[in-house]
């Protein structure tokens, strides 16, 4: 299970860095209004005038910033500041003069204008222009505006080109955050995937266990079935009960003994937990002992074992049945009752060639995408680990074979592994194992 990605912080827009920063603004500008007006003190009129027109500016600012803000578009929005906040200021400079606390809200301005496109850029543009037009046909000295003017600019590019660093900065942390987040999960993979193989491991040693406990008692009871049997069969003349025992009873149950010797020395075959030679082994011999072992998953269907002759090969017989039991075990499990589970071996040219056939519900081009990548699983929890097909895939790379595997929704799914006559042999502790699987795989849509 992946661990959920953190919440990475969001990278504000610049209509959002000008509504953070609307509230320090408005005390700036109301700072310095009053510091314009006060400087008329004595010229009552004129400090009216000037105390008036900055009141109706912040008010129009207040009303912009709380009650139109969510109901025009934020250029619009912008534009409209710009053009009440150059008119009134304006009007104030012809009105009573160009005084140097007036000029200073014009670089103060240029945090109101801040944008990283060029709709802000453009604001500020019109607003410098506006200024210093009306001061130059006002008769102000030229030195005044063109002084404020570049002062102005270097703040706008100043506050721009540090927004731009901080974004930059931002979206760095984020790049790292998520490499951290993507680390943690790969990490917390890995310790799951250690336990699962822990787990694994323990219950091999359990069913081997289990296996070896009862070979104890089976081994009474064939011995003492087997006597019975022989010494009834040496007896001249038997009774009408005893002679039925002799031929259908003690055969029978003989049979089943044999059956359930077979399942009991296959399962410890199949728990061993040490690492398995290379020997020369017959695939129909372990097609057979798979299909024992997975019975409990295929009782529920009709299975047909189709085995033809291939001969002796050269592998690793334990693994070949740890990947045929994971493929029909899925099978039983993907195939509704009285469906069909199908195993065939068949010789070809370069190697062998083992099937396992399903009318199941077969897999979708997504899932067959990621079929054997470790820890994928449609199961739900609890039934799966996602772990048996990326180990399958493993195991046969590494004795030099590969896997295709059929399938569409509804016409059920064939894998299909091409096994070498001799395997390639590769370093202790390579196979069985769930790495990430190398391309290429055969994955084909019947």
């Amino acid at each position: 299970m992946r661990a959920s990605p953190s919440k990475s912080p969001q990278v504000l827009n610049p209509e959002q860095v000008l509504q953070g920063l609307h509230p320090l603004m408005l005390s700036g500008s109301l700072l310095l209004s009053a510091a314009i007006a006060l400087q008329y003190v004595g010229q009552w009129r004129v400090m009216a005038w000037v105390f008036a027109s900055n009141a109706l500016r912040i008010l129009i600012n207040v009303l912009l910033s709380r009650v139109l803000q969510h109901r025009l578009p934020p250029g619009v929005l912008e534009w409209i500041r710009l053009t009440v906040n150059v008119s009134l200021l304006a009007g104030i400079g012809v009105g009573v003069g160009w005084s140097l606390l007036l000029w200073s809200y014009v670089p103060f301005s240029m945090f109101w204008l801040y944008g990283m496109n060029g709709s802000g850029r453009g604001r500020a543009l019109v607003y410098i222009l506006v200024m210093d037009g009306a001061a130059l046909l006002s008769g102000c000295d030229p030195r005044e505006p063109l002084a404020f003017s570049l002062l102005a600019v270097l703040c706008f590019l100043m506050t721009e080109k540090r927004a731009e660093l901080l974004q930059r900065s931002l979206e760095h942390i984020i790049e790292q955050r998520e490499q951290i987040a993507q680390a943690q999960d790969e990490l917390r993979m890995l310790h799951e995937r250690a336990l699962q193989q822990e787990k694994f491991s323990s219950l091999g040693m359990m069913a081997a266990g289990v296996a070896h406990e009862i070979n104890n008692p089976m081994a009474f009871v064939t011995s003492n079935v087997s006597s019975l049997f022989k010494d009834l069969k040496q007896q001249p003349v038997l009774d009408e009960p005893l002679k039925e025992y002799v031929d259908e009873v003690l055969p029978a149950t003989m049979d089943g003994i044999k059956r359930v010797n077979a399942i009991v020395s296959d399962l410890r075959r199949f728990a061993r937990g040490d690492p398995e030679v290379y020997s020369e082994y017959d695939p129909n011999e372990e097609a057979k002992a798979a299909q024992r072992i997975a019975q409990g998953q295929l009782h529920h269907v009709r299975v047909e074992l189709d085995l033809g002759d291939v001969g002796r090969v050269v592998g690793r017989p334990q693994q070949l049945v740890q990947v045929l039991v994971n493929m029909l075990a899925n099978a039983g499990q993907a195939t509704p009752p009285g469906g069909l589970v199908r195993l065939s071996t068949r010789s070809g040219e370069d190697g062998i060639r083992v099937e396992v056939r399903d009318t199941g519900t077969g897999m979708t081009p997504e899932i067959l995408h990621n079929l054997f990548q470790p820890f994928f699983t449609t199961k739900p929890p609890g039934m799966g680990t996602g772990l048996g097909l990326a180990v399958a895939h493993s195991i046969i790379t590494s004795q030099g074979g590969h896997i295709e595997v059929e399938s569409a929704p509804g016409r059920g799914t064939c894998f299909i592994l091409h096994l070498p006559r001799v395997a390639h042999r590769t370093s202790p502790g390579a196979a069985g194992r769930a790495p990430e699987p190398p391309p290429p795989l055969r994955s084909i849509m019947a």
